[in-house]
């Protein structure tokens, strides 16, 4: 769930030129466009449930908190897949695996749409879980077998389109679909887009044999270079305020007065529309002012969130909406363009690491969002959600600022 927005050194695990096959440019960008369909798919998927919350809990008779921990358990299985994927399956050509998880997302969307409860339900969401985990720990790869080393970085802006998209408005698309499908049915339409991509995966990607694999020992000897985990522990209390609010947008949102379905839909149209914006401001100012987003953006986020508590009317939370999605857009590249700089020898193992950071995120925001909107209700919920965004993002911007004893440019 990583947005590439700077070039991108050949680096242990990358496709070297040697190992590149030209596939030729119209073939390569339509295998780019698919894995960018792909991630839309998927990502969208992953965030359903929270657009759909109100009408899955009161189908299986269980709380909005509850049916929130759809959202959970898919984040816990990325949280576990990413880092473990390459071990699983060591010597698999890659495009088979891309297909194969993509073929995985469909069913557990049919499993989903055909749950008869809860339990049902999320053990099929463990699944998808399981896929977006997976295709974001090969993408670089396969999409350095596309192109080549030093197109690496244009290649995945492409296939991270559908990503941004998603992320910004996976739960507005679940409303707008609940106003006139019943949701077993959206999962039912997710479960065939995901198919079709899968299909479209298997004859347009390139054969991409499994590249050589350091272990999960990289992992610990990146955490320990200077200023790195600090950073990551930032990004994660960024994402779980973010996450927190997030999967239960839309029982906050019901607290504002009179508002019906169709405001519900034109808040959320907001924050979508303001997370594509933020992050097309962010990619062209970030690589000049890293320093100054890395504070500002998680900053926005938590005034925000906590604005939606504290303000329940239609026009401030039209406003706060825009601005929570814009800087939530910003932060996907805010953090990206932080790991390029500071592990450009290991870009792929960082990417991991944030893909990790933003899973761990979601697990804990979502378990915790749902325990508290139970307990103390949204309010206290979106105030939380906003007081962490903004620590983390204390703690990112320190991390940012410090210079690296290996050499990285500080940001």
């Amino acid at each position: 769930m990583t947005t590439q927005t700077s070039p991108v050194p050949t680096a242990p695990g990358i496709a070297s030129p040697a190992s590149t096959r030209s596939i030729g440019r119209g073939r390569g960008l339509a295998a780019l466009v698919a894995m960018a369909v792909t991630s839309f798919i998927l990502i969208t998927a992953e965030f359903l449930p929270g657009g759909l919350l109100t009408l899955i809990a009161a189908d299986l008779g269980v709380t909005a908190g509850q049916a929130g921990q759809a959202v959970t358990v898919t984040a816990l299985a990325g949280l576990l897949i990413a880092p473990t994927i390459t071990l699983i399956v060591p010597g698999l050509d890659r495009r088979v695996v891309m297909t194969a998880l993509a073929a995985l997302a469909a069913v557990s969307d049919l499993a989903v749409a055909l749950a008869p409860n809860l339990l049902t339900l999320l053990l099929s969401r463990l699944l998808i879980g399981a896929a977006i985990g997976g295709f974001w720990s090969l993408s670089l790869a396969v999409v350095a077998r596309i192109t080549s080393p030093s197109g690496v970085a244009r290649g995945m802006m492409i296939v991270n389109v559908g990503n941004t998209l998603a992320s910004v408005i996976g739960v507005p698309l679940g409303i707008w679909a609940s106003g006139t499908l019943p949701w077993r049915d959206v999962f039912v339409i997710a479960a065939g887009l995901s198919l079709a991509v899968a299909i479209a995966l298997l004859f347009l990607l390139p054969v991409t044999p499994a590249g050589p694999h350091a272990g999960l020992g990289i992992f610990t000897r990146m955490l320990r270079r200077p200023g790195i985990t600090p950073g990551l522990i930032g990004h994660v209390l960024v994402v779980l305020g973010h996450m927190g609010a997030y999967a239960f947008i839309r029982v906050g949102l019901e607290r504002i007065p009179d508002l019906d379905a169709a405001g519900v839909g034109v808040l959320l149209t907001a924050f979508g529309v303001g997370g594509f914006l933020g992050n097309l401001l962010c990619g062209l100012v970030a690589a000049r002012s890293l320093r100054l987003l890395s504070a500002v953006v998680p900053v926005v986020m938590g005034m925000m969130i906590g604005a939606l508590a504290l303000f329940p009317s239609f026009g401030l939370g039209l406003a706060a909406t825009a601005l929570w999605g814009a800087s939530f857009g910003g932060w996907l590249v805010v953090v990206n363009v932080w790991i390029a700089r500071v592990m450009p020898d290991e870009l792929e193992t960082g990417g991991s690491l944030v893909v990790v950071g933003f899973q761990l995120a979601i697990v804990i925001g979502a378990a915790a969002g749902g325990w508290i909107v139970d307990q103390s209700g949204a309010f206290t919920l979106f105030l939380a959600a906003g007081a962490a965004a903004i620590v983390g993002g204390i703690v990112f911007a320190a991390s940012a600022r410090s210079r690296h004893s290996d050499g990285a440019t500080p940001v």
